[in-house]
């Protein structure tokens, strides 16, 4: 994909955000920031699910207002029609591939909470690590601009690896403790950094249709990559990676 220059430079300096060692929230607000001028967008929140209480919680936000945020996190959150059905898919994805725009324009949602803010356009990213969604982008156009594309989406899919791997050190940060990742220790198996990615993707459980798209490589090239990280690592199947990782070497 064809990068404009100024576009080429909002991904290397997210890049750069995305490889420090940041606080959980900061990261979030950090790429949010660049992400408004890449895409041309003017609204950002970012939220983590919480498994255990079932909602999302640690939001953290650009050009929103406050109080109608709280009333998202106490009521809105669970009268979503289009967050839940977003956060299943494993990539960037523009509201309207979801529920078309006039159906979501006729709802309370968008009319009690999402318009209020001047909320108009939006698309998602959900960052997941082992079947956990460890946050979330969600990026919003105001009225009178266009709906989000599909390059517009792609260019999210870029950085979703590297958005994961910040979020999981920012964990580690917190947490004392963070799970393994290939991508952190690639030397311990001799695998390239694309080997540790497709490995580490093949963990989360993306399907193949999926990290083909997001690492722009074709079935055969990812059918490479994959007997490589089989041979290297000495797993037999996929689900044995993860063993692997908790017991490198």
């Amino acid at each position: 994909m064809h990068l404009t220059h100024d576009e080429a430079d909002l991904v290397f300096a997210i890049m750069r955000e995305l490889s420090g060692e940041f606080a959980h929230d900061e990261v979030r607000t950090r790429v949010g920031r660049l992400l408004l001028d890449l895409l041309d967008a003017d609204f950002f929140a970012s939220y983590v699910w919480d498994d255990d209480q079932a909602k999302f919680v640690a939001g953290v936000s650009l050009n929103m207002n406050p109080e109608n945020l709280a009333r998202y996190e106490a009521y809105y959150q669970f009268h979503d029609p289009i967050t839940h059905t977003l956060q299943r898919r494993r990539a960037a994805t523009p509201v309207s591939a979801v529920m078309a725009h006039d159906r979501l324009r006729r709802t309370e949602f968008f009319n009690d909470f999402l318009f209020r803010d001047g909320l108009y356009f939006g698309m998602n990213y959900f960052a997941w690590d082992r079947g956990a969604n460890i946050g979330d982008l969600r990026i919003w156009r105001a009225q009178g601009k266009e709906d989000f594309s599909q390059r517009d989406a792609f260019l999210v899919d870029a950085i979703g690896p590297s958005l994961v791997n910040a979020l999981i050190r920012a964990n580690r940060l917190t947490q004392g403790g963070a799970a393994m990742r290939f991508a952190q220790r690639p030397d311990l198996w001799g695998l390239t950094q694309r080997e540790a990615e497709v490995a580490d993707m093949l963990v989360t459980g993306l399907s193949d249709d999926n990290i083909c798209a997001r690492l722009c490589i074709s079935k055969p090239t990812l059918r490479t990559h994959v007997g490589s990280v089989f041979r290297k690592t000495g797993a037999q199947r996929r689900g044995q990676l993860v063993t692997i990782l908790t017991q490198p070497g």
